[in-house]
């Protein structure tokens, strides 16, 4: 068991059987009464934040999570198969762990995934991705970059908003954490 003299961002914390990551903390000596820390906690599976306060010296389990790098493989059915990029085991992780993430995995990507006792948590992708529209309606004479935009499918099957100039073989970058289009990629 650590104590509250443990608490750095980015521990991970086990409360009530769930796991929470500290985002931010705050080691609080008011005038008057005892000293506390005071946190903001991210559950690791929800993304849901709370603030929580611990009394100064209050005895708090801290979980080891290891986030290691690998490459994505390929989908299994429900699961997705990633290669570890030191010792070149292969890790199934079940589609639920890996949600919103799929919509932006291509096969021999490197992502980076977070393991606590063996057990996959999340899997975290680079900040935005290339992918290649592959339907779009074609643009019409007059369609400006500023103006409207209009759906179109890319390579993972995922769909996004994109301006109404772009045609289907375009190479665009996209916001992994929003799914949101960030601009064109010229080869």
């Amino acid at each position: 068991m650590a104590s509250t003299a443990d608490i750095k961002n980015g521990v991970v914390l086990s409360i009530d059987g769930q796991l929470w990551s500290v985002i931010e903390f705050q080691h609080v000596k008011p005038g008057k009464g005892g000293a506390f820390v005071r946190t903001k906690l991210k559950n690791v599976v929800s993304g849901k934040t709370v603030d929580r306060t611990y009394n100064a010296g209050a005895k708090i389990e801290i979980e080891n999570v290891d986030r290691r790098d690998f490459t994505y493989l390929y989908s299994d059915g429900d699961g997705y198969v990633f290669m570890d990029q030191t010792d070149f085991d292969q890790l199934t992780v079940p589609g639920t762990v890996v949600g919103d993430a799929a919509n932006f995995m291509l096969e021999n990507q490197s992502v980076t995934v977070a393991l606590n006792n063996g057990n996959p948590l999340y899997v975290e992708l680079p900040a935005s991705v290339v992918l290649e529209i592959t339907y779009t309606e074609p643009g019409l004479q007059g369609d400006r970059s500023t103006g409207g935009t209009k759906p179109a499918t890319v390579e993972t099957g995922y769909e996004i908003q994109v301006p109404l100039f772009l045609e289907t073989g375009t190479k665009v970058k996209v916001d992994t954490r929003t799914g949101d289009y960030l601009g064109r990629v010229n080869d």
